[in-house]
């Protein structure tokens, strides 16, 4: 189910959407970026704050690497100027894709145990579990950001997964 493989698709494809939406959200205006939009994290700029710092909690859970400074609550005001957040998002992509290269089935099958702030305690799950969650976060927040993006008029590339591999 979940191996080196899936997990290094699962990066590739990642990058691959951050760049896709990111570029559509250079289309829009500051003001379009942060309008409320009735999501859960209100805006498209909430949103990919929300997603870059869940990567950056769980990148900190599986290798080790800072954890962010703030709380999920506070997620949405992350990083406030766009193009710092679009540097930022690129380098987390590039270790999440340097992360994956390096990932081994024997690794996948250990377990990880963490405290989780939302939860108020410590929690352990299987490694390949942890990942797949991450990667389901990941594709389930920018659902979301590509319907915001797309009514208020950008266009973003399709999200298939079926197309990760396939030039653009």
């Amino acid at each position: 189910m979940v191996d080196p493989a899936y997990v290094q698709t699962m990066a590739r494809y990642n990058a691959w959407q951050n760049r896709s939406l990111c570029d559509a959200a250079d289309t829009l205006d500051e003001e379009g970026r942060r309008r409320d939009r009735g999501a859960f994290f209100r805006s498209i700029h909430g949103t990919l704050n929300h997603v870059l710092w869940a990567d950056e909690t769980w990148l900190h859970r599986l290798i080790g690497t800072p954890k962010p400074p703030i709380s999920g609550r506070d997620a949405p005001t992350y990083v406030e100027d766009w193009a710092e957040f679009r540097r930022r998002r690129a380098e987390r992509d590039e270790a999440i894709l340097a992360w994956a290269a390096t990932v081994d089935a024997n690794w996948l099958r250990g377990t990880l145990i963490w405290y989780s702030g939302a939860a108020g305690r410590e929690l352990g799950k299987p490694r390949a579990f942890a990942v797949m969650h991450m990667f389901n976060h990941q594709t389930h927040h920018r659902g979301q950001l590509h319907a915001m993006l797309t009514a208020a008029g950008a266009r973003p590339e399709d999200t298939d997964l079926l197309l990760v591999d396939e030039p653009r």
